[in-house]
């Protein structure tokens, strides 16, 4: 058994030396974690899944708030990440035609649909100029104050009220969720679908919301081929997104 063990350690280890001398040297200027022979620098977020926007946040301010994240080397999941003020205003309005998203970010991005999401150039422009027309209505300023003040009074401060009242710990992200879905879907749907509430009843679509923005997020961090594989053959996050999309379209459609 030992010299069984001993063999498979040492073609492992020999494998990964292998593919070692055969990995390319990357160039990375400004890298935000260590980048691994072979593995890139997906250790440290695998690691840190269970509070990825907390870490991803402290990394980026330790590194001045911009810098490059190298995937494994067979993947090609290299980004450059950045929370800079200047640079997202740069990116997404003064110079927005320099960075078309381009047919993979729709792809990932496809339960959205050809929004502002995902939309380039003129077509961004053109729906960007009807939103930006839509906030910029008194009218809609009135009725947006209306309703976050509304969901506030009626529904948030009784729940802190409720929790101060009887000791009861919040999940302040399940809390702001449920705020957020509540008033997107007054202000656009006209429906108020009451997920925020002393009870936290499980609202369907809400919960269909949350599982098409984790699925997204899900092939932001895996190579392409694996959550191909996935919609394919609907398992994993794919089977779960697919769901979670006809979940959403028919609340939408009532």
């Amino acid at each position: 058994m030992a010299m069984m063990f001993f063999y498979s350690a040492t073609i492992i280890v020999s494998t990964f030396l292998f593919l070692y001398a055969l990995h390319p040297r990357r160039c990375c200027r400004t890298p935000l974690l260590i980048d691994w022979p072979i593995l890139g620098m997906l250790p440290q977020v695998l690691c840190n899944l269970s509070q990825l926007h907390d870490y991803a946040t402290n990394v980026l301010r330790q590194n001045g708030g911009t810098g490059e994240f190298m995937g494994p080397w067979f993947t090609k999941m290299n980004y450059m990440i950045t929370s800079d003020p200047i640079n997202v205003n740069h990116i997404m309005n003064k110079r927005f035609d320099n960075y078309v998203k381009g047919p993979k970010m729709h792809e990932m991005f496809e339960p959205f649909g050809d929004g502002l999401v995902t939309a380039d150039s003129d077509m961004w422009r053109y729906r960007r100029s009807l939103v930006k027309s839509l906030f910029q209505k008194k009218s809609f300023e009135t009725m947006a104050e209306k309703t976050i003040q509304h969901k506030v009074q009626k529904s948030l401060l009784p729940i802190f009220d409720h929790a101060c009242l009887h000791g009861k710990a919040l999940d302040l992200q399940d809390v702001f969720s449920r705020l957020v879905f509540d008033e997107t879907c007054l202000m656009a749907l006209g429906y108020d679908p009451n997920s925020l509430s002393i009870e936290f009843p499980f609202v369907e679509a809400e919960k269909a919301f949350d599982e098409v923005e984790e699925s997204i997020l899900y092939r932001h961090l895996v190579p392409r081929s694996v959550w191909k594989f996935q919609e394919w053959f609907q398992i994993g996050e794919e089977k779960k997104l697919t769901k979670a999309c006809k979940i959403f379209d028919q609340f939408l459609y009532s």
